[in-house]
């Protein structure tokens, strides 16, 4: 019989401790695992709809979200679009994005219409002073203007840095545009408080939370310009599809005609 007090009895009774709660904590993870994974999912149509203003709790948000978010794509860097199924750009981790080169990065965009009215919404991922921070920020249809937006962390620090989350910081980027009028990207800057005049195309930065503020800021400047890219890319293919629908039936015609009368001008050149 080992004695108590022995130390290989406590290295026996130490081991089967840890074997027994080990297994229990997996087992319990494995049977909750289906509800906290759809917990995420509801949570995160929650904050998609919130960066439009639909404040809504997790089960709201999860009838809602799919009669508002009409459509959605990722795009990459320079805002080619590589894909444009809704549930696959829903289900791209960020997190596991961020791990790739840039160029082979995955920028998810949803669409939503709201009112009547288009507007999209940039999922968007970055560094913060401790942990991961992300965001959704809204954009009204011109491609350019903040519609709204929400940001959230993982540990920054209260009451400094983990103030990204709080509706005053938030609130500031409402109207706020990132292109000036002749088309240049500019983002929205993330400014030290007092250190520069306020403009259209920045917003104070966390007293105290220098390097969150940092990361909000290059957060903005990556995803909004893969955003900007691909409406600019929206648009042309929108001019172009406009443009060749405003061809008369008779000009198609006419054309046809004279490339036909082309043809037969060079058939008998030949012959």
């Amino acid at each position: 019989m080992l004695n108590k007090e022995g130390n290989l009895y406590i290295f026996i009774f130490s081991t089967i401790l840890v074997v027994v709660m080990g297994t229990g904590l997996a087992f319990i993870n494995q049977i909750t695992r289906p509800a906290q994974e759809k917990n995420e999912i509801l949570e995160k149509k929650q904050n998609i709809l919130s960066s439009i203003g639909l404040k809504l709790s997790r089960e709201e948000a999860g009838e809602k979200f799919n009669s508002i978010i009409k459509s959605a794509v990722a795009v990459d860097k320079n805002g080619h679009i590589l894909t444009n199924n809704l549930n696959e750009v829903f289900s791209i981790n960020l997190a596991d994005e961020l791990k790739k080169p840039e160029e082979q990065q995955r920028f998810p965009i949803f669409i939503a219409e709201l009112n009547g009215k288009t507007k999209y919404i940039v999922s968007m991922r970055g560094k913060g002073l401790w942990d991961a921070i992300w965001g959704f920020v809204a954009v009204e249809e011109d491609g350019k203007t903040i519609y709204g937006a929400t940001f959230d962390h993982k540990s920054e620090t209260p009451g400094l840095g983990a103030e990204i989350k709080e509706e005053p910081f938030q609130r500031q980027f409402v109207g706020k545009i990132f292109a000036d009028e002749t088309g240049n990207f500019l983002s929205i800057a993330v400014i030290k408080k007092g250190s520069s005049e306020k403009t259209d195309y920045n917003v104070d930065g966390i007293s105290g939370g220098t390097l969150t503020s940092n990361g909000v800021n290059d957060m903005l400047k990556k995803y909004l310009s893969a955003f900007y890219s691909y409406h600019k890319n929206l648009l042309v293919s929108n001019k172009e599809t406009v443009e060749l629908e405003s061809v008369e039936p008779s000009q198609e015609l006419d054309s046809l005609q004279i490339n036909a009368e082309k043809t037969e001008t060079l058939k008998t050149h030949i012959q």
